[in-house]
């Protein structure tokens, strides 16, 4: 498989550590309206979306969930699985037709495990990802 330019994953993994983690992907695709995960399911696999949209969501009692955000080109979907209970907490559907770049959590964990420095990479990979979303969070809440 080419590895793809990853501007998600990009500067925050060493070149040779994604290439590593690229090497246990397989591309997959979803539907339009395809339900990735579930609020509250294992947290067994991620995404790094390449084509398409993918929405976050979050359950609201009484009312359909709502969209919290929305991912896309070389963007990383769902980082629960990283860290325990790996159990998701928010919910995900295809906004659009998704191509995707899917992984195994389990196996890439092991990895993980196996070299500190590799862990520590995704690590700060998946935390680099998650600020950058808090960072958005906040600054949409301000703006209203």
């Amino acid at each position: 498989m080419n590895a793809p330019v990853m501007t998600s994953m990009p500067r925050a993994l060493p070149a040779g550590h994604r290439q590593r983690l690229l090497s246990t992907a397989r591309e997959v695709a979803f539907p339009a309206g395809a339900r990735l995960f579930e609020e509250g399911d294992l947290a067994d696999r991620f995404w790094i979306v390449r084509t398409g949209t993918v929405d976050l969501d979050m359950k609201v009692p009484g009312r359909p969930a709502a969209v919290i955000g929305s991912l896309g080109h070389n963007e990383l979907v769902g980082w629960s699985w990283l860290f325990g209970p790996h159990v998701w907490h928010l919910g995900a559907e295809a906004a659009t037709p998704v191509r995707a770049y899917e992984f195994d959590a389990p196996t890439v964990r092991a990895l993980c495990e196996a070299d500190p420095w590799f862990g520590r990479s995704v690590a700060q990979w998946v935390g680099g990802a998650l600020a950058g979303r808090l960072h958005a969070t906040r600054t949409r809440l301000v703006g209203r």
